[in-house]
């Protein structure tokens, strides 16, 4: 659908350009995004190549782990009906702290791998369970302690202090963690009172 819709806002900017003479400003827009884009995207390379390779040292020295040990009593009361030792725990963990730094690209795979382990633990039902719901309201709101991304744009941006975003952001994703998780509860519990 996104595809189509794509698809869909390209033609009609292209024919309203016809229409108005502007496929010059067109053209010029098109090769000024694509060089942006490439120069974004190696900017991008840079960071997350190095905010990856700490998470890997982090991983070799224990860190993670430590990290995760920390974070899995306040996840198991989140999601109670994962199983502390079944493999969607350690997925979710892992994709909780990869985007905590930062780190959405590289918590993608561990987030998809959750959602495969959960619905294996939903009996492989189209309909998702509880569990799923939450992760993703969690996963979508995302607390982040440090916006590589964000510090990336900024960066490559000339910005003469990238990382003073970093306590806004920690403040406002803070703030949407805990919206995404009362209002998830608050949905939970409105559907099972309908329920009885």
């Amino acid at each position: 659908m996104v595809n189509i819709i794509w698809v869909a806002v390209t033609i009609i900017g292209i024919l309203f350009a016809m229409i108005n003479g502007t496929m010059d400003k067109v053209n010029e827009a098109i090769f000024t995004g694509a060089k942006d884009a490439v120069t974004i995207c190696i900017g991008f390379i840079s960071i997350l190549v190095f905010w990856l390779g700490l998470m890997r040292i982090a991983q070799e020295a224990g860190l993670l782990e430590k990290l995760a040990s920390l974070f899995k009593p306040i996840v198991r009361r989140i999601f109670p009906e994962v199983p502390p030792d079944h493999p969607a725990m350690g997925y979710m963990l892992s994709n909780m702290i990869a985007n905590m730094f930062g780190l959405g690209n590289a918590a993608t795979p561990m987030g998809i791998k959750a959602m495969e382990q959960l619905r294996e633990l939903n009996g492989g039902k189209i309909e998702a369970s509880r569990s799923m719901i939450t992760f993703l309201a969690i996963n979508t709101s995302s607390l982040t302690l440090i916006p590589t991304t964000v510090i990336a744009i900024r960066m490559n941006y000339g910005s003469a202090s990238p990382t003073e975003i970093v306590g806004p952001t920690l403040v406002a994703t803070l703030c949407s963690t805990i919206a995404a998780i009362t209002i998830d509860r608050l949905f939970y519990y409105r559907r099972m009172a309908k329920r009885r």
